[in-house]
């Protein structure tokens, strides 16, 4: 009897344990699917966007003229030089130099996932990156070619390019004209768009991201950051003054005051406003900023967090947040980083 006894207390035991771990694994459960609705409010997977379907072969085309220095006054560089594939879609300099050796005044921004922001450039003058792929081309700082004519008449001698562009625009008199040239370019750029480790969270795999991942994207949205950047680009669709609560340039240390948006329109009330970039492969993307001052990840998070949010986070928060953003990296296959030429 007293054995029954022992045996049905230890049964009790084993059972009440092992509600006790289903209890304490549903309760764990239920909190990352908090976490994961919540995040589902501000941000958006890849899977969500409706991708036009493009011509393979205006891809095609878009990608040599890409890689192409024909495309730049002296052939001294391409869009591929400052945009480079093989480092995520920047060249990981302060400012980039152009065909002639010259700095361009602003930051290179990565090309990657460009296509799913509303506008283009740090001031947003371009509304896609169609139209933002010719501002380079013309600008004498950058590709230095002195005008549209000139352009086209260098490609219009290419045979590659009197059959791509003649199998493309098949309907057009010309088909090589500068539109045209910006057009396919821009083609191209809409195909780079890879998926991350935080798209998987995003569609239910709560498991693509680790805890601390976790806890930093939860901070993230806490302290403020997705005021600004949401939405499937983490940015991109608006427009922020830089130093809302503090002078930039106090923190970044900037060797010039860049007045923004103000340089376009004059207007007082848009002095230090700037696009609000993408987050997508932010960590493989330093130097930081519209000028390039910042070259440090976790200073950059700091700094967001003065200058914009008016608090100071600490070094487990900067680990945290630095931790998630590592999850919105992302590569390209290697076939579609490597030049066609």
């Amino acid at each position: 009897m007293f054995k029954k006894v022992v045996l049905l207390a230890v049964l009790m035991s084993f059972v009440a344990c092992k509600n006790e771990k289903e209890k304490t694994t549903d309760v764990n459960s239920n909190e990352k699917s908090e976490l994961l609705s919540k995040a589902s409010t501000y941000f958006k997977s890849l899977s969500t966007v409706e991708f036009e379907k493009l011509d393979p072969k205006k891809v095609e085309l878009g990608k040599y003229l890409y890689f192409d220095t024909r495309l730049s006054g002296e052939g001294n560089i391409s869009c591929n030089s400052c945009h480079d594939l093989n480092t995520f879609g920047v060249d990981n300099k302060r400012l980039s130099p152009g065909d002639d050796g010259s700095l361009g005044a602003r930051n290179s921004p990565t090309v990657l996932h460009a296509s799913l922001h509303s506008m283009q450039f740090w001031d947003g003058r371009a509304k896609d990156v169609e139209e933002q792929a010719g501002g380079p081309i013309l600008n004498p700082v950058e590709h230095n070619i002195k005008n549209e004519k000139e352009l086209e008449e260098r490609i219009q001698k290419i045979d590659l390019y009197k059959d791509l562009f003649a199998q493309v625009y098949k309907d057009e008199k010309q088909p090589i004209s500068f539109g045209n040239i910006t057009n396919a370019i821009g083609a191209f750029e809409r195909t780079l768009n890879p998926e991350s480790r935080f798209d998987k969270f995003l569609d239910g795999d709560e498991k693509a991201l680790t805890a601390q991942e976790q806890k930093g994207l939860e901070t993230f949205m806490s302290v403020g950051c997705i005021t600004c950047h949401n939405g499937v680009a983490l940015g991109g669709q608006m427009f922020q003054k830089f130093g809302v609560y503090k002078n930039y340039w106090e923190l970044t240390e900037s060797e010039k005051i860049d007045n923004g948006l103000y340089d376009l329109t004059k207007e007082e009330v848009q002095k230090y406003l700037f696009k609000v970039p993408g987050l997508r492969n932010v960590t493989n993307t330093a130097p930081y900023f519209h000028d390039g001052s910042v070259s440090d990840l976790k200073q950059a998070i700091e700094i967001m967090g003065i200058v914009q949010n008016n608090i100071t986070l600490d070094a487990q928060q900067l680990d945290d947040i630095a931790a998630f953003l590592g999850s919105l990296s992302s590569d390209l296959p290697d076939s579609v980083k490597k030049s066609p030429f």
